[in-house]
């Protein structure tokens, strides 16, 4: 239980160091080109020490969730003193702001490309596009029971399909029986309907290689989720196998595990994006749990769920698991923060560069540039972004509390 507890509090903390981060972020790269930033405090609430130093304010309060940077003059319709006003944001490019209110999100994304090269070199980096790259060939038997499963072992004579055709540790496979496959869940499926001399191809050293594999038909226990809640017992099937076990994880060097870290990172932003983009279509499957629905895996958590699942992984001894979640939530906090709505910096991106985009339009035709964007014209659409995201938070605070994601025994 204190390792479990350890587990939350450490996962919670790491999300508030980021958060904080991203605010110095901001602070950093506008003081980096001169704007005038008035305050730099990690947390919320009253105030429990801060000290002056140049120009800046900086402080420790009494919430530590977060914290804020205030830039004076972020937008023209901000109120800045005579003496601020030559280092009020607004009056610099535009390239300028877009970095500065862009470098809380590129902070995000540096954190998880440290905590992924850590894990790199370290642990390791999981398999998470399943890719079907032989780690170790075992036999083929019968295993009827969990048990039996469990207790699996080799024998002298036992059948090693794979081996006998030549497949070796380190082989990828791409094409089962003439089908393409692009990961472990294609190569499974192709081969559990096989049976018999099937021809195999594996990409070698850069070459590809066909091998004509025996598969070998054998029992397995099988049952589905609703049978399993209903108490039932497990029925017998016959399946395909070869007798392979596939790579879970990538270890990597210091120096290779750079360039391992960055495509590692880029896979994981396609699959952060594409989650985001479903987000919407996976809040009703959350408010069915909180009203004792199942609850789906796949559904967004709050922090609070992560954290809970990070102190799982902690007792569990899953700290790659504990890692790989703490960055792929910098991921997502950095793109949803870039998303081009108000209050978000990506909303405040968006309306800046509207205005270069609407002064240009304007010079071509001869007239001079306009005002600054009425930033309370758009208070209706913010007020509606803000309670809508404030419904989503207590959704998933609350699924995370009464319904919480837990990880598989």
């Amino acid at each position: 239980m204190l390792l479990y507890i350890f587990g939350v509090v450490l996962f919670a903390l790491g999300i508030c160091v980021s958060i904080a981060l991203h605010e110095a972020g901001h602070m950093m790269t506008a003081k980096w080109f001169g704007m005038k930033v008035r305050r730099y405090f990690v947390g919320f609430g009253p105030t429990l020490f801060s000290f002056r130093r140049g120009q800046t304010e900086y402080g420790l309060k009494a919430v530590p969730l977060g914290g804020f940077c205030d830039i004076a003059g972020m937008t023209a319709l901000d109120e800045v003193t005579p003496e601020e006003s030559p280092k009020a944001m607004w009056r610099y490019p535009v390239w300028k702001r877009t970095v500065v209110l862009a470098a809380g999100s590129i902070t995000h994304f540096i954190i998880g490309f440290i905590v992924l090269y850590m894990l790199a070199v370290s642990m390791g980096l999981p398999n998470i596009d399943g890719k079907a790259q032989i780690e170790s060939l075992s036999c083929v038997k019968n295993a009827t029971t969990e048990q039996q499963l469990r207790e699996y072992q080799c024998e002298s004579g036992d059948p090693t399909p794979a081996a006998e055709a030549g497949m070796q540790p380190g082989d990828v496979i791409t094409a089962v029986g003439g089908a393409a496959v692009t990961d472990w869940s294609d190569v499974r499926r192709e081969i559990r309907d096989s049976s018999g001399p099937t021809p195999i191809d594996v990409r070698r050293d850069g070459d590809t290689v066909r091998l004509t594999v025996d598969v070998m038909r054998a029992k397995r226990p099988e049952i589905t989720q609703q049978a399993a809640e209903q108490g039932d017992e497990p029925r017998i099937v016959s399946v395909g196998m070869i007798g392979i076990s596939v790579k879970s994880q990538f270890e990597y060097g210091a120096l290779d595990g750079v360039p391992a870290t960055a495509v590692f990172t880029g896979d994981m932003f396609v699959n952060t994006w594409n989650a985001l983009l479903r987000f919407p279509e996976r809040i009703p499957k959350v408010v069915e749990a909180i009203f004792g629905g199942e609850r789906d895996p796949d559904t967004p958590v709050s922090v609070v769920g992560a954290s809970r699942i990070g102190g799982e992984a902690a007792e569990r001894g899953l700290w790659e698991l504990f890692l790989l979640m703490l960055a792929a939530l910098n991921f997502f906090v950095g793109i949803f923060n870039l998303l081009p709505l108000l209050p978000l910096d990506g909303g405040h991106i968006a309306v800046t560069w509207y205005e270069k985009a609407r002064d240009a339009i304007r010079r071509l035709m001869g007239k001079a540039a306009a005002g600054p964007v009425d930033y309370t014209k758009l208070s209706a659409v913010t007020m509606v972004f803000v309670i809508i995201g404030g419904a989503v938070v207590l959704l998933t605070v609350t699924a995370d509390i009464v319904n919480p994601i837990r990880l598989p025994e």
